[in-house]
């Protein structure tokens, strides 16, 4: 029937900044909103009429209410480190150092960590240098290559945490060179034990309180998966997202959620895997985006649904950046795309290539089929209008559909 925006439970949480970001669309030139940095929510009440449940032979009308919980995506990538101890993640970081795409910009890191004496009285000045280099390193790794396994992921975007301690620490990427049981009986003012010590602390402090206070409440989940960046970045970076997505979805508690199970073990009962930005490719690729996505979430989705996880996968736009059309080529028409492209502000038409619908193999990144473009948001779009987009409806369907019947 209606819905409107509430006032939330948690008030030490910020409100998600739905004005603001919507006025970003609607001004003269649109522009995106800024990304999100750190965590927010919104409560929405929805009044629906019940047709099915026995709530329509008591009430003519009902209220659902919805907690949206808004949050950056690198953070998920925290999550796996509270299975792993100071060296395992160490020796993780290590092997995703030699991997070609990073190795020529980590190479002078690791030697530097190599020439330090891990038992030594530690210095914290010189400690939050090397921190300080890692998170470059971090942030390049992110924002110039592409790459989606990122941790900790509070190092590029720390939030309120910016400049403590906790957020002062680096993988030690040379165990296979010290005794283990010196390591083990290491103080907490020797290099090797204040970086241990710092990571157990950021481990608890932040990662864990996070997952406790936010995510065992769930019992609904979008994983948004970005698939046009890493396709046209290389084959290094798409394989990066294939590897975060697993690391993630290992994180998360599913299960079949009841109502007994909801006050005391809350687990996620529906999933849905969104690949995102499908506006800035032809219609008729959205399919294979979708199988695309199957094909790099297939491992966790045989899992759940052994479990018997209510499980779907769109490819989706929030928000449209661009229109659709024919055009023509060599005599030919061809399926086009047109929109402003970002930071330039013209206005382009092209084909921006095929989206292959299986994990692509040697011969697709030889060819180099695809051209991504980002695009900015379309013009025109008034304050009292519904702003453009690809299967949101499906997606609010899919989350809330059994919830208002």
């Amino acid at each position: 029937i209606a819905a409107k925006r509430v006032p939330q439970k948690s008030l030490h949480i910020p409100r998600f900044a739905y004005e603001k970001s919507l006025s970003a669309f609607t001004q003269e030139a649109p522009s995106w909103p800024e990304p999100t940095n750190g965590i927010s929510e919104i409560r929405l009440a929805i009044r629906y009429q019940p047709q099915d449940s026995l709530l329509k032979y008591a009430t003519d009308t009902a209220t659902l209410y919805v907690d949206i919980t808004d949050y950056p995506g690198e953070w998920l990538l925290d999550l796996p480190l509270l299975n792993q101890t100071f060296e395992e993640w160490s020796n993780a970081t290590l092997q995703l150092f030699t991997q070609t795409i990073r190795f020529n910009k980590s190479k002078s890191f690791i030697e530097k960590i190599d020439q330090l004496d891990p038992f030594e009285i530690v210095d914290e000045e010189k400690l939050a240098e090397l921190a300080d280099e890692y998170t470059q390193l971090l942030l390049h790794f992110r924002y110039k290559e592409g790459l989606s396994v990122i941790q900790p992921g509070r190092f590029i975007l720390p939030g309120d945490l910016e400049g403590a301690p906790i957020l002062q620490f680096f993988p030690f990427t040379n165990f296979e060179n010290i005794d283990i049981n010196q390591y083990q009986s290491a103080s907490d003012n020797t290099l090797i034990g204040m970086l241990r010590a710092r990571y157990i602390e950021y481990k608890e402090r932040v990662v864990k309180a996070f997952y406790k206070e936010h995510f065992v409440n769930f019992d609904r989940q979008i994983v948004l998966a970005d698939c046009l960046t890493p396709l046209n970045s290389g084959p290094d970076s798409f394989k990066d997202l294939q590897h975060a997505l697993n690391l993630i979805m290992e994180s998360f508690n599913y299960g079949k959620s009841g109502f007994f199970s909801r006050l005391f073990s809350p687990k996620i009962d529906k999933l849905l895997f969104a690949a995102t930005k499908a506006d800035h490719v032809t219609p008729e690729q959205h399919n294979h985006l979708t199988a695309l996505l199957n094909q790099l979430v297939h491992k966790t989705q045989h899992q759940l649904s052994f479990d018997a996880i209510n499980m779907a996968t769109l490819a989706i736009a929030s928000i449209k950046a661009t229109k659709t059309g024919k055009g023509m080529h060599k005599g030919m028409e061809i399926p086009v795309v047109q929109g402003r492209q970002q930071g330039e502000g013209k206005l382009i038409t092209l084909f921006p290539g095929a989206v292959p619908n299986k994990i692509p193999n040697e011969a697709f990144w030889k060819n180099k089929p695809f051209n991504y473009i980002a695009f900015s948001p379309l013009k025109s779009v008034a304050e009292n209008q519904a702003l453009p987009h690809l299967r949101m409806d499906q997606v609010l369907e899919f989350l809330l559909g059994d919830k208002i019947k």
